[in-house]
């Protein structure tokens, strides 16, 4: 049985320590609304931070007497917890970064349920109405500096890796941190974790005092993949298609470590988006990359883009084996050029508003089994919109190994099923194939059960 704190109060020692009585009040419909339910799930995740798990029904269980509490005092809030998981507190004080995390959840699930809604200032219909949320959520969480040109470098991977790739991901955020680089990730473990902490430390050597490492989930995944402790600014997206969004246009650059299916649903995101003909003349740097004993995963991985896009795929990204100071130089002098461009254009510095993300890429998939078997895969699709439909594949793959609902829906009725032509279905085969014998499905590796089936159309 874990050990818990009885009780303990805490109060915001960030922008939410200062509040009007509307916002408190805004801030408290959290109580009294549907979102105290999620609300609590996510701040379990936040203080369950550094715990090795993707299992979060097994962490709910684990948790089920925790409870959160707001109490409204004369112009601010303060949160009264019971039985919180002791790891997030040091000598009955909740750790610091805990504790700002834990706000920055309040403040985010606060907003979304007031503005990222039908009938919102926001019409999530269009393609500009959606970015436009996107923008305003990460501007909301203070993630824009007016005059910053720090350069962000978003590193994409898997949380359940070898030791090996792990400490390559914590040697590439080292080089990366020493050219003066931030990070952005997806705030989990694994290759999340790994190069924010080699930068941390490459940034104290540097003296940079204001390094930045930027975690950005959303509530359907942060149970499974709960924050890092090395999280500094932390930001709640309302789905996985803004997040993935969010990633596209706060980052300058991108870094891909060895993963699973979620990571291969990034992939082919960025893909998907630059593959729009009017992204063509848009530079974004992408770089993918791990230890030499993972050649063979990238070689894979190579081959499934070229099978299932044709080899033109290969001139978005570059692979690099085996040499952390080579990806890092690459990066930070291909983020030069970017920075260039927008300049040129016209575009800003911290938020890429140029690049075309079409509608295909921003409305949420709900991964049913229906709509999964609906998914048309046919290499007879325009690239851009065939990566649309492959990135919602693996997206509900991902649903199915980590999320609870979709654990549970798979449990109730089975495993996902696929259609596609044979060359697409032997490609996707090969590949998930090779993700369940290594161990790249979920973090207890061996005994995986999938949750999917692939047939011919």
């Amino acid at each position: 049985m874990s050990v818990t704190i009885p009780h303990a109060l805490v109060i915001p020692d960030s922008a939410l320590s200062i509040l009007s009585q509307v916002e408190v009040n805004d801030l408290c419909q959290v109580r009294s609304s549907g979102l105290a339910d999620l609300f609590r799930r996510c701040a379990l995740a936040v203080m369950s931070s550094g715990v090795e798990t993707d299992d979060a029904r097994a962490m709910f269980r684990e948790y089920a007497d925790f409870e959160v509490e707001l109490e409204q005092v004369e112009r601010g809030i303060r949160l009264h917890l019971r039985h919180a998981p002791a790891r997030a507190f040091v000598d009955g004080v909740m750790i610091r970064g805990v504790q700002q995390n834990l706000f920055a959840v309040l403040r985010d699930i606060s907003y979304l349920s007031r503005e990222i809604r039908p009938g919102s200032r926001f019409d999530l219909t269009t393609p500009a109405g959606t970015t436009d949320a996107v923008f305003h959520l990460l501007r909301q969480a203070g993630l824009f500096r007016s005059g910053d040109r720090s350069a962000v470098a978003v590193c994409w991977g898997g949380h359940s890796i070898s030791r090996s790739e792990y400490d390559y991901c914590k040697e590439v955020g080292y080089e990366l941190g020493l050219r003066g680089l931030d990070i952005c990730t997806g705030c989990g473990p694994g290759a999340m974790k790994g190069p924010m902490k080699g930068a941390t430390i490459a940034h104290a050597k540097q003296r940079v005092k204001a390094g930045r490492y930027i975690g950005i989930t959303e509530p359907g995944i942060i149970a499974a993949e709960a924050p890092n402790p090395i999280v500094n600014e932390l930001v709640i997206m309302p789905d996985i298609e803004k997040r993935l969004e969010a990633f596209s246009r706060l980052g300058h650059g991108m870094v891909i470590f060895p993963g699973g299916v979620g990571t291969v649903e990034e992939l082919l995101y960025l893909l998907g988006v630059l593959a729009h003909p009017d992204n063509a003349e848009i530079p974004f740097p992408l770089i993918l990359t791990g230890p030499a004993e993972s050649a063979h995963y990238f070689h894979r991985l190579d081959q499934f883009i070229c099978a299932v896009f044709g080899v033109g795929f290969r001139a978005r990204y570059e692979i690099i084996l085996g040499d952390p100071a080579r990806v890092a130089t690459k990066t930070k002098q291909a983020i030069a050029g970017v920075l260039r461009f927008r300049d040129t254009n016209d575009d800003a510095a911290y938020f890429n508003w140029l690049l075309r993300v079409d509608q295909a890429f921003q409305v949420p998939f709900r991964a049913t089994h229906q709509e999964m078997a609906a998914l048309e895969l046919t290499r007879d699709l325009p690239p851009h919109q065939l990566a649309s439909n492959l990135r919602r594949a693996f997206s509900g793959l991902v649903n199915g190994n980590i999320k609870e609902e979709g654990i549970h829906a798979v449990e109730m009725l089975g495993p996902y099923q696929l259609h596609a032509e044979p060359v697409l279905m032997q490609a996707m085969d090969t590949l998930l194939r090779e993700f369940v014998a290594e161990g790249r499905m979920r973090l207890e590796g061996h005994g995986y059960t999938p949750c999917y089936t692939i047939a011919g159309r």
